[in-house]
């Protein structure tokens, strides 16, 4: 018998019971749809996130206190940074084209009616090309302003949308905490990053921060900018060796650069992925064993359709294959319908939270040919036992 006899049957088995197919499918279903929704939301995040590191500007190096954990992604432990860790900075390489150091919390702003959370950001003139900043309107603080400690802000597009949604911003005075600020620039939209919203934020003069509303020198986060990409690691191995001659504990300071917060990105988010499709999969084993299932059903339900075929001449491998078939045509439909149900809900919950999800053509024919794995491998057994019947056995089973 051809494989396409074969396949013709197997389909017709299959609509005629098609309840009782559809529930054996249905572990395969949710196994394919769960790989498809979890590895889209991985890939997804992945994306994101990476766009989201490159988007804080090229060729960086960046400067923390205290010794980074082993997976780069927190840092602290040690005494916070100074203005005095500047100079060492400046010196330790002549690849340097800019330092924008950063000093950072958390604090309330408000316009006298309106306020909310926000994050509060020291910086120098330098900080704005650095980090990639690009303005919508007005201007950035200047340096007699910064030198003077001016009480002057530029605001993320967030923070003008909450608190000045039907003016224009420009001009008008903004309190943080108690100290009253004129905004001078609003800057364009730069999106959701993986480290927090880059436009829900208050730039104001380095000098201003330190003195008028955190009353201390400390520096949250140093970015450093090497003169172009072939110049990172070896700017990075100098303001490393400078820290490490200037403090004598490498625990007291953290040097990263852009490529290595990157890769432990990648790693940890491939890691996690993996860990998701991993779980996912059982939802796929589990199917397979509800195919083996009904398979040995149908099987025994047609024990004597195995005697009739093979005492007009059927060969144990036609039996095999038509069993075999079957199993895996369930599987395949199984796969194609858990394919557009996973890319129905990852699309579902990218609307509903937000959360970016890239379906990769990978990431579908993995699923797909994982299901026709599954077919193949629990239907075998069945398969096995029918093709294995003895006929004369077979047409005397009732």
């Amino acid at each position: 018998m051809r494989v396409t006899e074969n396949l013709t049957m197997a389909v017709k088995n299959l609509a005629a019971n098609k309840i009782r197919s559809l529930l054996t499918m249905l572990g395969v279903i949710i196994g394919v749809a769960a790989v498809i929704v979890m590895v889209a939301l991985g890939e997804g995040a992945k994306q994101q996130i990476t766009q989201n590191i490159t988007a804080m500007g090229s060729n960086l190096v960046m400067v923390f206190a205290g010794m980074g954990n082993s997976r780069g992604g927190s840092f602290g432990g040690g005494q916070p940074l100074t203005n005095d860790i500047l100079p060492v900075i400046a010196e330790a390489s002549t690849d340097i084209a800019a330092i924008a150091p950063e000093a950072r919390r958390s604090d309330v702003v408000g316009n006298g009616f309106v306020s909310m959370q926000t994050s509060v950001i020291g910086c120098t003139i330098p900080y704005f090309t650095v980090r990639n900043y690009q303005l919508a309107g007005g201007r950035v603080f200047d340096e007699s302003e910064l030198n003077a400690r001016r009480r002057v802000a530029v605001i993320g597009s967030y923070v003008a949308q909450q608190l000045y949604p039907d003016s224009d911003p420009l001009g008008q005075d903004i309190k943080v905490g108690t100290v009253r600020f004129q905004i001078i620039g609003v800057l364009a939209e730069k999106g959701q990053s993986g480290f927090g919203n880059s436009d829900d934020l208050i730039l104001i003069p380095l000098t201003t921060a330190q003195q008028r509303i955190f009353g201390n020198q400390n520096i949250s986060t140093i970015y450093i900018q090497a003169e172009n990409e072939k110049q990172v690691d070896s700017v990075y191995n100098q303001i490393y060796a400078a820290l490490y001659y200037k403090f004598k504990d490498e625990s007291k300071f953290t040097v990263r650069n852009q490529a290595e917060i990157l890769a432990t990105v990648e790693q940890t988010t491939q890691t996690f992925t993996m860990l998701l499709a991993g779980i996912a999969a059982v939802s796929l084993l589990v199917g397979g064993i509800g195919i083996m299932n009904i398979m040995l059903v149908s099987v025994t339900e047609r024990i004597k359709e195995i005697g009739i075929r093979k005492a007009i001449g059927a060969q144990k491998a036609e039996i095999l294959g038509l069993f075999l078939i079957e199993a895996v045509v369930l599987s395949l439909i199984g796969g194609l319908i858990g394919i557009s149900l996973g890319w129905g809900l990852a699309l579902l919950v990218t609307q509903i939270t937000g959360w970016a999800a890239v379906i990769s053509l990978q990431s579908i024919l993995l699923s797909f040919g994982f299901s026709i794995v599954v077919g193949l491998f629990f239907g075998g057994y069945p398969a096995y036992k029918a093709a294995g019947l003895h006929p004369i056995e077979a047409l005397r089973h009732e």
